[in-house]
């Protein structure tokens, strides 16, 4: 699935949530897994339709990625180009034929910061259905 075709794939007020089985599987990845990957995936938790993680790419992240996150999603969205290399060079294989997304927003906002969730959602909205 290309990420141009996830929105057509989510639920609307005429078609309900799929079930677990058929949600969007998001990671989101930054280096810490403390401010932009973790602000993302609070954004769209228990959003009809998706299914959040997040994780961190360095050593002391809150939790590290690894090839089970990377296994587990259908689509990634990395903040940064840094972290994009990173994943390619560390999951290779678990990348095949998976999208993987650099939403380009930068290092310099904290947890749920107004600015943060706005760059954030507007990063995301070529993507996904935003929450409100």
């Amino acid at each position: 699935m290309r990420p141009a075709d996830f929105r057509a794939t989510m639920p609307t007020p005429e078609a309900p949530a799929p079930d677990s089985a058929e949600r969007l599987k998001i990671l989101f990845v930054c280096s810490q897994n403390r401010w932009r990957s973790l602000t993302a995936e609070k954004l769209y938790a228990g959003f009809p339709g998706y299914e959040v993680r997040s994780a961190g790419t360095e050593p002391g992240a809150r939790v590290r990625v690894t090839a089970g996150h990377v296994g587990w999603a259908d689509v990634i969205f990395a903040m940064e180009r840094r972290h994009v290399d990173r994943l390619r060079a560390k999951f290779p294989e678990e990348l095949a034929d998976k999208p993987l997304i650099c939403l380009r927003v930068p290092d310099e906002f904290e947890f749920m910061e107004a600015e943060l969730v706005d760059a954030l959602k507007t990063a995301l909205a070529p993507h996904l259905l935003l929450p409100e």
